[in-house]
């Protein structure tokens, strides 16, 4: 059975029918009027009237009329500007333009040249025939920014129509600020396609930076860890997660073509707009959950496109209820019987790196996995690793941290990028 990770929803939050509040009222009561006097009640009046003060006081109390007005125009002033800084402020928070950039359009590698740009593509007499790299190959995407993150590179989101799978969903990219670097201008680099638990739809809980994806990328390859990956975050499954349906990521029969979408259409989006690496040496997948079991199994499936994986609590075998009366179907897509068949066929080298909690709310997950490397790690062509999070539980708070802890590692010493 699937487990859906705990506590993944990790949607903005946005207070409803909340109203900002002006941070001043009129804190100087009512203007100077007839009848009033700026020296107080204690004269009263004004000059030349019952109450006026005598002319020792008028004369002394003159000079700080233009003091005091000074001074309240100051404070009027700082107001004004506290008042623009928190209306700026409420605005960006509720995300109203001009003061946020999500929605705005994002074009990534601008100084590498990017699809549709008129720098590279197929048969660019400037990229050498024996290059590794890839120049994107178009057509251009319409990318959306989602977020931006505080080294100023964008979460953004495109709606991808599957020319293969014929499924249509969206789409997360991200792009390391090396992608950018000109000093990476002619470098491909690795792709990472990132798969959720749970439902996986209409969202991919990886795009958000509370769960600090992005983030750890930058700073493990700034450690000498990992590889500067781009990311791919698609949505896994083609609806909501009703009474526990949900769709291997793979193509059961009478559904949507979901291992298609990832393996296939998913993959093209990337090299239409990004500088990638040709060979498979530059493409894995991640995941959690049933994303760790739906990019275990694509690897196993595919190892011709794909070198390694990073699974996450996974399940080992396929479990839908989908699956109900299409048992050759199912066997194709197990990957207990895929990497057998790696095995015997001598096929090539895929690099799996486990990582579960041992506290995780399917008791069965540690064992399964443990079981799966017993009887096919390091066997032939299946290699694989893995770490148990001491205390770690079944959600991506969990697994993130520990990915900097060994699997990010283990697979990037084995993949190549950037490459030129």
């Amino acid at each position: 059975m699937s487990y859906a990770p705990e506590g993944q929803q990790h949607q903005p939050y946005r207070p409803e029918g909340h109203t900002p509040q002006p941070p001043y009222g009129d804190p100087y009561g009512q203007p100077y009027g007839q009848g009033q006097s700026p020296y107080g009640e204690q004269y009263g009046g004004h000059p030349g009237q019952p109450g006026q003060p005598p002319r020792e006081h008028r004369e002394q109390e003159r000079p700080e009329r233009p003091r005091r007005r000074g001074r309240r125009g100051l404070i009027a002033a700082v107001c004004v500007l506290a008042l623009a800084g928190t209306a700026a402020g409420v605005m960006t928070y509720y995300e109203i333009p001009p003061f946020t950039d999500k929605g705005s359009s994002v074009s990534f590698g601008q100084n590498g040249g990017g699809a549709g740009s008129g720098q590279g593509g197929p048969g660019d007499a400037r990229q050498p025939a024996n290059s590794r790299m890839l120049m994107p190959t178009g057509p251009a995407a319409e990318f959306k920014n989602s977020m931006t993150l505080p080294d100023g590179t964008h979460v953004a989101v495109t709606t991808l129509d599957g020319k293969k799978s014929g499924f249509k969903g969206k789409v997360w990219v991200w792009a390391p600020k090396e992608y950018d670097d000109p000093k990476f201008a002619k470098s491909g680099f690795p792709v990472m396609i990132a798969l959720p638990g749970g439902a996986g739809y209409p969202n991919n809980y990886w795009m958000g930076t509370d769960l600090g994806l992005q983030t750890s990328i930058s700073k493990w390859y700034a450690e000498g860890k990992s590889k500067p990956f781009l990311l791919a975050m698609p949505v896994l499954n083609p609806g909501p997660d009703d009474k526990g349906v949900y769709w291997d990521g793979s193509d059961i029969p009478g559904q949507p073509k979901m291992g298609t979408w990832l393996t296939e259409d998913v993959p093209d989006l990337m090299k239409a707009n990004f500088r990638t690496v040709k060979s498979r040496d530059g493409w894995a997948f991640m995941g959690s959950s049933t994303g760790g079991f739906a990019g275990m199994k694509a690897v196993l499936k595919h190892p011709d496109k794909f070198k390694a994986v990073i699974a996450s609590g996974p399940d080992i075998v396929p479990d839908s209820s989908l699956w109900k009366g299409h048992d050759k179907e199912k066997a194709e897509n197990n990957p207990e019987l895929l990497a057998q068949q790696l095995i015997d066929t001598k096929g090539p080298d895929v690099y799996i790196a486990f990582q579960v909690g041992d506290n995780e709310s399917n008791k069965k997950t540690l064992p399964d996995v443990q079981k799966f490397v017993a009887a096919f790690g390091d066997k032939g062509p299946v290699h694989t690793s893995l770490r148990v999070i001491p205390g770690g539980r079944h959600n991506a708070k969990t697994y993130v941290p520990n990915m900097g802890e060994g699997p990010i590692q283990y697979i990037s010493k084995v993949m190549e990028g950037p490459v030129e």
